[in-house]
């Protein structure tokens, strides 16, 4: 199993990476909007081309697939947020 696939395959540690790299992020000057997008554009590479390996990743995938743009860019916002505390 590559490191990717563990990374996504574990809610808890996908909520560290995650945090670690918003984070990493922030120290080389992102902005706030910045890593709000690239947060976007991750769950839309997600969905596509992730199968979701436990109910939490599954869920949030659910909630992806019926939010409309708007929608999409607010859960990544929330996840961006919700991987700021765990990091």
């Amino acid at each position: 199993m590559s490191t990717e696939n563990t990374v996504v395959s574990n809610f808890d540690t996908w909520k560290k990476f995650l945090g670690d790299r918003v984070r990493q992020a922030e120290k080389m000057g992102m902005s706030e909007e910045t890593i709000n997008k690239l947060a976007y554009e991750i769950g839309d590479f997600l969905d596509e081309k992730v199968d979701p390996a436990n109910h939490s990743n599954r869920a949030l995938k659910e909630l992806w697939d019926v939010g409309d743009a708007d929608e999409r860019r607010t859960i990544a916002c929330l996840m961006v947020k919700l991987a700021k505390q765990n990091a």
